[in-house]
């Protein structure tokens, strides 16, 4: 263990066995042949109660705290940009992330056991925004190792004493890779926007590609069913046709029978006559 991992877990501590820890640790550092890295331990103060739940958010919601640092960034380019406008829009977000930080805190607190009174609570607000605010002041807060809650005072950081800010500087590894950090994770976010709008522009795609579809189908439909009553209304002609057709030829059926009772009738009535006729011939030729 070295000393920059034996300073993570000394803050990761609860607050109550910060000096046991603290004790413990210095002599795990110098058991393992770095007098020093103890001495620098040993120096190091136990956190208040705004600066201990600061410290649990860097380590609990980083996510989060990064998207606060982060927003920082955006609002110093607006403000080298003279760019109003902007940090007019960036403003409600600040309030919003505080907020939301600050709820979050509160949580994580009362899961350790550690109620958040008003004062602390303004406290750890003063110390994010100023994290939010001052670049070296938010390395400090996502780095997780704050002895003492932060406020910026428009010339500077102070702690809660109203002292300048005695935070220990990061090296320059540890500030890139926060850096890093943030930038990857901006990365992510600009990949997941992209992706999202890439998702947006394939689903009103396909939504265009169904109404296209179901309006084809519409047609389709809307002229089988003109199709259908076409048919329906020409088979109803041609059913009535067929009617009259039967009524005809019944009534030319009733006719030919009628007329060929009376050519029957005529047929003998002719008969009848010739018959007669010969018979009057007869009678005359006797005479």
């Amino acid at each position: 263990m070295d000393f920059e991992e034996a300073a993570d877990a000394l803050y990761a501590a609860p607050a109550a066995d910060f000096i046991a820890r603290r004790n413990e640790l210095a002599k795990r550092l110098k058991a393992d042949g770095d007098p020093d890295g103890s001495t620098r331990l040993k120096a190091l103060r136990k956190p208040t109660v705004a600066a201990w739940i600061a410290n649990l958010v860097s380590r609990k919601v980083p996510d989060e705290l990064d998207d606060l640092l982060a927003l920082g960034d955006e609002f110093r380019e607006a403000t080298a940009d003279l760019d109003g406008e902007r940090l007019r829009d960036l403003t409600p977000r600040r309030h919003q992330l505080l907020d939301k930080l600050s709820k979050e805190a509160a949580q994580l607190a009362g899961e350790e056991g550690q109620k958040l009174s008003a004062d602390v609570g303004q406290k750890l607000r003063e110390t994010l925004d100023a994290a939010l605010v001052d670049p070296a002041a938010g390395d400090a807060v996502r780095e997780g190792r704050l002895s003492s809650a932060l406020r910026h005072v428009g010339f500077g950081v102070v702690d809660e004493n109203g002292e300048p800010s005695n935070v220990t500087p990061l090296t320059d590894e540890r500030r890139q890779a926060a850096r890093d950090r943030r930038k990857a994770k901006q990365a992510e976010s600009d990949s997941a926007q992209e992706q999202h709008e890439s998702a947006q522009r394939e689903q009103a795609e396909q939504e265009e590609r169904e109404a296209a579809e179901r309006a084809k189908a519409r047609q389709a439909f809307e002229d089988a069913v003109a199709a259908a009553q076409t048919a329906e209304a020409k088979v109803e002609d041609l059913d009535t046709q067929l009617d009259r057709a039967r009524e005809a030829l019944s009534e030319a059926q009733a006719l030919v029978h009628r007329v060929g009772a009376e050519l029957d009738e005529a047929r003998r009535a002719a008969r009848d006559a010739q018959k007669e006729s010969r018979e009057a011939r007869k009678r005359y030729n006797r005479l």
